[in-house]
């Protein structure tokens, strides 16, 4: 029967290769999209874990990823040191607005004083010197040199006021642009800030520090920076929606091509189906010929499709600077998809031909 499978693909070579291109782009989709996803958020995760402050202390509604919201006292900082197990805290003010140049579409901006966090966080300067005066601000070296800027170049921001560039820090950490607090505060007309980072002191346990927090001052967002990590590419609004729908939209091309290829092969080959069943093959013999086909069409398609996807991502990571992680759990899914549609998709061709009556197609034909 495998003779039988590789022959009808073989004599039919230009439907095999779009049934495999078909497949290859359902498996594309998921791999190419679940692996920029993963690697952007893990990115996001990654700068966010260069703070060395244990716990990020803010309002009800802060730390929104779409949000510039201000809504924490500065008063709060010098209460924090106040309880047991604080060693320092951070304010900061964190601007999000839209950006056709960004990653995510989005531009996120930090007004902190650098001396207190560079010391907490063991951030360096390493080209130029800390942002003063309301119209400076440091980068860090990625968005550096994605942007092709050097120090002394000026920066647009908040629509079109050009700020200096003073600086170049490492390791990234949080937002890719910083400048004081006392700027951001003027830019926005706002004394107040998004949230405070709090470093706990050496033999405290970081959670218990939290409860403490949680009675003393109630009523606000306490979060442990681990827990911000972990749950990274969650806080990106209808993300995980989005790659479910791209799961499912995969699936479907690679099985409706596969349904159409098949159901269009059978309509040609009714005389030789019918020959086959005049020879004695039974139904069953005919389902596995056509799901044998469709089988090794998914692998090829699967085959192809990662071959494509990991090429076109380590191109664009060159080219673009853009972040791929693969997932094992998203590959299996693929390999699923490539396997899975192509069977299925086969699955009523298949039962079409093996309910052929040979002595109609050979009266007919």
């Amino acid at each position: 029967m495998l003779e039988l499978v590789f022959a009808n693909l073989r004599v039919r070579p230009f439907r095999t290769i779009i049934s495999v291109v078909g497949v290859a782009l359902g498996v594309i989709l998921v791999v190419m999209f679940t692996g920029l996803a993963r690697g952007m958020t893990q990115d996001l995760a990654k700068r966010a874990s260069n703070w060395k402050a244990e716990i990020v202390f803010t309002r009800p509604g802060g730390m929104d990823s779409m949000s510039s919201n201000a809504a924490v006292d500065l008063r709060y900082a010098p209460r924090l040191l106040e309880i047991e197990g604080v060693a320092a805290t951070v304010p900061v003010y964190r601007y999000i607005a839209a950006d056709s140049k960004g990653n995510w579409g989005i531009r996120q901006i930090d007004g902190v004083e650098w001396q207190p966090f560079a010391e907490m966080n063991d951030m360096q300067i390493v080209q130029g010197r800390a942002p003063v005066a309301n119209d400076e601000i440091v980068i860090d070296e990625r968005q550096m040199a994605d942007d092709k800027l050097k120090v002394g170049d000026n920066y647009d921001l908040f629509g079109s006021k050009p700020y200096t560039i003073v600086g170049v820090f490492a390791p990234p950490s949080g937002a890719r642009i910083k400048m004081s607090l006392k700027a951001m505060q003027t830019a926005l007309e706002s004394d107040k800030c998004t949230f405070i980072l709090v470093k706990v002191k050496d033999g405290y346990d970081p959670a218990a520090v939290v409860a403490k927090i949680n009675e003393i001052l109630p009523g606000n967002k306490v979060n442990l920076t681990s827990d911000i990590i972990a749950g990274a590419q969650d806080r990106i609004p209808g993300l995980n929606t989005f790659l479910r729908v791209l799961v499912i939209l995969g699936a479907i091309v690679s099985t409706v091509f596969v349904l159409l290829s098949m159901y269009t092969t059978i309509t040609e080959r009714r005389k030789e189906i019918g020959i086959l069943k005049s020879l004695g093959a039974s139904r069953s013999f005919i389902i596995k010929t056509i799901e044998g086909e469709a089988f090794i069409i998914g692998i090829l398609g699967m085959l192809v499709g990662f071959g494509l996807a990991f090429l076109s991502a380590y191109l664009i990571g060159l080219r673009f600077d853009l972040a791929f992680e693969f997932s094992p759990g998203w590959i299996l899914t693929a390999i699923a998809i490539a396997i899975g549609g192509s069977l299925f998709g086969a699955l009523y061709p298949a039962w079409r031909a093996a309910g052929i009556d040979p002595v109609e197609v050979m009266v007919n034909e």
